[in-house]
């Protein structure tokens, strides 16, 4: 299973068919959503490309192979705009037999959850890529294809046969990874 896992989207339709396009030749068979899809934030400035109209209508194409949480910049106005749900504030899910929490980041933090070992916590909302293990945790944060933070370009994660990636979305270099 391949599982293409992006973050902070900010409404940048030209962030996003950026990424898009770096991870069409991988063809993922599903797309994880770390939240603030749609809209800027009142933190961060307009970004080039902003059209949160069209970056939902780009991924409401994907939306069968989408699961998605809500970011602190995610409103219920904009789940009326996709095709998927947008608006919990965390899910979970199985993925080769390994528990995987998903979060934004803003809401629940890797000390504050309760997980099994060995654990895969996903999270955006810093904008900065993390991939290691801490304790019997494993930590992911893909950093963002819209405004990137820290000395790491924009960036989006990838998952296959037991490996966690984050890529470059400038030129789709592999920045990290992590042999599960």
């Amino acid at each position: 299973m391949k599982l293409a896992i992006i973050s902070d989207i900010h409404g940048s339709i030209m962030a996003l068919e950026l990424a898009l396009s770096r991870l069409d030749a991988w063809q993922p068979d599903h797309y994880l959503l770390l939240g603030d899809l749609l809209n800027h934030g009142p933190r961060n400035p307009v970004p080039e490309g902003y059209n949160p109209a069209a970056v939902a209508e780009r991924l409401n194409e994907l939306a069968p192979y989408i699961m998605a949480v809500r970011g602190n910049c995610d409103s219920e106005v904009d789940q009326m705009l996709l095709a998927f749900p947008i608006t919990a504030p965390y899910n979970q899910l199985l993925v080769d037999g390994r528990r995987w929490f998903m979060s934004h980041g803003h809401l629940y933090r890797p000390d504050e959850v309760q997980l099994p070992a060995d654990s895969v916590f996903l999270s955006g909302h810093s904008h900065v890529p993390v991939l290691e293990r801490q304790g019997d945790q494993i930590l992911m944060n893909p950093g963002s294809i819209c405004f990137p933070r820290g000395e790491l370009p924009a960036s989006y994660g990838c998952y296959e046969a037991g490996v966690l990636s984050v890529k470059s979305c400038v030129d789709g270099r592999e920045l990290l990874r992590l042999a599960l």
